[in-house]
């Protein structure tokens, strides 16, 4: 009975222990880099180097988002069956060659969530070795798709295919779509094989002459320069990198303006210069402080005036009234010396008559008197003399 659990133990123990050492054995190559932006695709390469007939039978593609994070299935390939999983569906296709031991893997439209690390596993027949292989994915904010040219300028429109593998384009289109018409225009084509551009004269004419290719083919980069913008360039552009029957597509929108007019500079357009935009608001706001400021300054001035002549007036009304009032003083007191007189005469009339008697005035000689004086009585002269 012993015995016999004990090899059933043996039985189970033995394969999984043997595969545990075997796995310590497993081929790891070193990690590599990729990056790309949001909306591209990367092409991340995962192949085994190897001179002996292998057949490969499993691939694995893993993702992580950090060291300690879990893994997640991404996609894997078994018995001639390729399956992408999760949130990975449709966006990731494995575009190796499985006969050559090329188990690369094809991310399209790529998202910010898609940073971290992707490792490869790679399984062969009547082998338990493992080749592994991990490439670090790193995403960048999305590229702007509109771009904006004045008349006569030249533009670059870039088509990067981001891969850990090179050679791998096969051909690149570039087609033109102007705003309106939905039939395309070939731009131009590029095939590898023949290392040329391949020009199709019954569509080149607009763009003869005025389209290269400056992208380092090698380097899945089919960039195109083009030159002399025109009006009627004025569309979308779409590049097409094909890797065998797989294809990464991507869209300008090209944008095409008038150059501004430069004029020598002169007064006068200095002048208009200054009045347009922010310095015509500076100078209205000047203008209206200035006409404030003159108008508080009209209104201080006026009320300092009318002050100014109502102390006047008040000081004229003043000095009046002490003149009127000095003259009717002068008045009364004449009035008064006048009446004291009077008063005086009447109280002693006899003394003024003896003043006058005292200093008589006697007419000229030459001139008669009108009414010859009155005869006085003997008693008056008598009065007179004793007053003497």
């Amino acid at each position: 009975m012993e015995s016999g659990m004990f090899c059933l133990l043996k039985l189970i123990l033995i394969p999984v222990l043997l595969d545990y050492s075997l796995g310590l054995n497993d081929l790891i190559v070193s990690s590599l880099e990729l990056t790309v932006h949001v909306g591209d695709s990367a092409l991340m390469g995962c192949v085994f180097q190897s001179t002996e007939e292998k057949r490969m039978t499993k691939v694995d593609w893993m993702f992580s988002s950090g060291e300690h994070a879990k893994e997640d299935f991404v996609l894997y390939y078994y018995a001639n069956l390729s399956v992408a999983v999760g949130r990975f569906q449709n966006r990731a296709h494995l575009v190796g060659d499985i006969l050559r031991k090329d188990g690369s893997l094809l991310l399209q439209n790529v998202e910010e969530a898609d940073q971290g690390n992707y490792t490869c596993e790679i399984r062969f027949e009547m082998e338990s070795q493992v080749f592994k292989r991990t490439v670090a994915l790193h995403v960048l904010p999305e590229e702007p798709n509109e771009l904006v040219v004045h008349v006569g300028d030249s533009i670059q429109m870039g088509c990067v295919f981001q891969s850990t593998e090179k050679k791998r384009m096969t051909k690149v289109d570039w087609m033109f779509s102007s705003e309106g018409h939905a039939k395309e225009e070939i731009v131009l084509r590029y095939h590898p094989k023949l290392n040329l551009p391949v020009r199709y004269p019954q569509n080149w004419s607009r763009f003869q002459n005025r389209v290269n290719l400056v992208g380092d083919t090698s380097r899945n980069d089919g960039s195109i320069l083009l030159q002399g913008v025109k009006e009627s360039d004025r569309g979308s552009y779409t590049c097409s990198i094909h890797l065998g029957n797989l294809t990464f597509r991507k869209t300008f929108v090209l944008h095409v303006v008038q150059k501004e007019l430069r004029t020598l500079v002169t007064p006068e357009t200095l002048r208009h210069e200054i009045l347009g935009g922010n310095h015509l608001v500076i100078i209205v706001g000047i203008v209206c402080a200035t006409v404030l400021l003159l108008s508080v300054l009209i209104l201080t001035l006026k009320k300092t005036h009318r002050n100014k002549s109502s102390e006047t007036s008040t000081t004229v009304v003043k000095s009046l009234e002490n003149t009127m009032k000095a003259l009717p003083e002068k008045h009364i007191y004449t009035s008064i010396a006048i009446r004291e007189v009077i008063e005086e005469e009447e109280s002693s009339g006899k003394s003024e008559a003896t003043y006058m008697t005292m200093h008589p005035v006697w007419p000229s000689p030459r001139t008669a008197p009108s009414n010859p004086p009155e005869k006085k009585s003997a008693g008056e002269m008598l009065k007179t003399e004793q007053a003497f």
